[in-house]
C-alpha cells in the first residue's frame, strides 16, 4: 500500500457548516478528494487537504519534481482548482504550493498556536581609526590614549557579544516553558537585517495563544543588546 501524507491546499470559513458537502467529489492533486479538516479551537475555520503519495511530496523527493514543468504544472492545476472552488463559496487563506504535513493530526496540532520571531542584535561600539578622545588621564601620551581607547572599544565589543549570547541563553531556556517547537534561521544580513545593530540570533517560536503574552515578556537588557520579537 502506498504511504500518504496530507497536502493543505487553503484555510477557509465554514460559517455555515456546509463546505464538506460543497466539496464533494472535487478532485484535488494527484486526483484524491478534497477533505475538510477542523483547526479545533474554532469549528468554522478550516484546512482544505487532500492525501498525496509520500514518496512524491517528501522534502527529499519534491527537489526533483519542481525541476519537472509538467508535473509541476499539473500539480499547480490542482492546486488552484481547489482554491477556485472554496474562494467561490466562503472566505480563503491560500497556502503555498506543496506545503504538506505527515497527516491530518500533525495540521490540527497547529490549532490555537502563533508563530513569533525573536532577534537578538548587538549594538556594539563600531571601532574608528579616528583620532581618540582627550584622556582623563594628563600622564598619557597621544600615542598612549589612542590605544587606550582603541583598548577600550574593543573591550566594549567583546562585553557587548558576551552580553547577547548569555540572553540567547536566557531566552533558550526560558521559551521550553511557553513555547511548543522552535527553528533556527541564519542571522539576518545586509538589506535584510532591519534596524541598527548586528543580528546574531534570528529564531521562530511556535506558541499556544495561552502563553503569547507570558512569551513576549522580556526582563532588563544589558546595554548593547536589543531583542526584537515580531508577529503572531
Amino acid at each position: 500500500m502506498t504511504e500518504v501524507i496530507t497536502y493543505a491546499y487553503a484555510v477557509a470559513r465554514d460559517a455555515d457548516g456546509v463546505l464538506e458537502e460543497e466539496l464533494s467529489g472535487l478532485p484535488g492533486v494527484a486526483d484524491a478528494p478534497v477533505h475538510l479538516v477542523h483547526t479545533g479551537h474554532r469549528r468554522d475555520v478550516v484546512v482544505a487537504v487532500s492525501p498525496v503519495p509520500a514518496q512524491d511530496f517528501q522534502e527529499a523527493a519534491l527537489r526533483a519534481p519542481l525541476e519537472d514543468l509538467d508535473w509541476l504544472e499539473s500539480v499547480a492545476r490542482a492546486h488552484l482548482r481547489v482554491i477556485d472552488a472554496l474562494a467561490a463559496l466562503t472566505t480563503v487563506l491560500p497556502l503555498r504550493l506543496a506545503t504538506v504535513y505527515l497527516d491530518d493530526e500533525r495540521l490540527s496540532d497547529l490549532a490555537a498556536q502563533v508563530e513569533w520571531g525573536v532577534k537578538i542584535y548587538v549594538e556594539a561600539p563600531a571601532a574608528t581609526e579616528g583620532p581618540a578622545e582627550p584622556s582623563a588621564d594628563p600622564d598619557l601620551s597621544p600615542g598612549r590614549a589612542y590605544l587606550s581607547h582603541r583598548r577600550a572599544q574593543r573591550h566594549a565589543r567583546e562585553d557587548a557579544y558576551r552580553d547577547a549570547d548569555q540572553v540567547a541563553w536566557r531566552v533558550e531556556d526560558a521559551a521550553p516553558d511557553v513555547a511548543v517547537d522552535r527553528v533556527r534561521h541564519r542571522p539576518q544580513q545586509g538589506e535584510l537585517a532591519r534596524g541598527p545593530g548586528e543580528n546574531v540570533v534570528n529564531d521562530a517560536y511556535l506558541v499556544p495563544l495561552a502563553h503569547a503574552e507570558q512569551f513576549r515578556a522580556a526582563e532588563g537588557l544589558p546595554g548593547g543588546v536589543r531583542i526584537e520579537v515580531t508577529g503572531p
